[in-house]
């Protein structure tokens, strides 16, 4: 070995030595597992309750390791069904039978056939759109 490569390779062990040292020393304190608190008390934007006896609480269903460090502001919060369901107006029809398939097509449901001889709305047991006999209409029955 040459004088001036041990020379370069005396310069270079403190360096060496001090890049091994600050690699394993730990700076940063590391982050606690938690559970995160609830925003909000609401089950979603539109509804402030669960709609199903079996459905838990968003509180209650957001919690233990899988949720851990998971900030809930950031989570998606999709405005329930159920309410925009609601705030569709009950269609009206003719006759004494209403057809519903769901809007059509591979976006619907299966074509179901709905009686309302009984007053009042039905609802489609797939989608919930609601229906109505019209009284006011001239049928033949």
């Amino acid at each position: 070995m040459s004088s001036l490569s041990r020379t370069c390779l005396n310069a270079a062990r403190p360096l060496m030595r001090h890049s091994r040292m600050a690699h394993n020393v730990v700076t940063r304190k590391p982050a606690e597992p938690h559970t995160p608190p609830s925003i909000t008390p609401a089950q979603a934007p539109n509804r402030a309750t669960v709609w199903s006896k079996t459905q838990a609480a968003r509180t209650e269903a957001m919690q233990g390791p899988r949720f851990e460090q998971t900030d809930e502001r950031f989570q998606p919060r999709p405005l329930a069904a159920v309410e925009l369901i609601a705030e569709e107006p009950i269609r009206l029809i003719q006759g004494r039978v209403a057809s519903c398939d769901g809007g059509g097509g591979s976006l619907g449901h299966p074509k179901i056939f709905i009686n309302l001889d009984k007053p009042g709305p039905k609802a489609c047991n797939y989608c919930g759109i609601r229906f109505e006999k019209d009284v006011h209409a001239h049928g033949h029955h």
